[in-house]
């Protein structure tokens, strides 16, 4: 008898897919609005938890 999969982690995927809209929201609005300022907008988006952790991790002096 096969067992059913169940999918756990959905509400972490939600919120980071809010998360990631926030920051792009956030970087595209830092750019001048170019073409390239966009894309690396989007790009910094997807990498801004580690800004954070680097951030948090270099005021605690660690």
């Amino acid at each position: 008898m096969a067992g059913k999969a169940v999918q756990q982690g959905a509400t972490w995927g939600f919120a980071g897919l809010l998360a990631y809209i926030g920051a792009a929201i956030y970087f595209i609005s830092q750019s001048d609005g170019s073409f390239g300022g966009v894309i690396l907008g989007l790009l910094q988006a997807i990498v801004w938890p580690a800004y954070a952790v680097y951030g948090g991790l270099n005021a605690l002096g660690v």
